[in-house]
């Protein structure tokens, strides 16, 4: 398991950094909408960040982690200087992955058990990847133009290859 919460921990890391980028670029367009989104998850995933900090052993985190923080804060800065509907799709995009990740999680503690307190744990910041999934999708509206796609693609894929790093790195 200390693989896995190394990959969450990764995970969580660049999606505070996320939140980071989006706030920047909104600050400098004075974007007040965007940066109340972005403050608003944020601030549940850096509360997602301090949870696993506390599962994970001091010496086993990522050693790449300064790579997922640049990332991360890139994955939100680059669609926030096209705009709300931009940003909106990659969260979706990019919660949609997490979903997934933290339901094969789940999965596998469900059938083989695992460490007091860490199934809890992972279902509730599944839960709120799930809304901040919804949200953004529900305000990214549903008609989705082809660059946004292309770009929603690049981040899953994205997502997927720094998990695969993240638990042996």
């Amino acid at each position: 398991m200390v693989r896995e919460l190394r990959s969450d921990h990764a995970g969580e890391a660049g999606a505070v950094y996320i939140y980071k980028g989006i706030t920047a670029v909104a600050r400098w367009r004075q974007d007040a909408q965007l940066l109340t989104f972005a403050h608003q998850h944020g601030d549940t995933e850096a509360d997602h960040l301090r949870l696993l900090e506390a599962w994970l052993p001091a010496y086993r985190p990522s050693r790449l982690l300064l790579l997922w923080r640049m990332a991360g804060w890139l994955t939100g800065a680059l669609p926030a200087l096209f705009g709300r509907r931009a940003v909106y799709g990659t969260i979706a995009a990019v919660e949609t992955f997490v979903d997934v990740h933290y339901q094969q999680q789940i999965d596998h503690l469900q059938v083989h058990g695992g460490p007091e307190g860490l199934l809890p744990l992972l279902q509730h910041c599944q839960a709120d990847e799930q809304h901040h999934r919804d949200e953004a999708a529900a305000l990214a509206g549903s008609h989705t133009p082809w660059l946004l796609h292309l770009w929603c693609s690049v981040v899953g894929s994205g997502s997927a290859f720094a998990v695969v790093l993240a638990r042996r790195i």
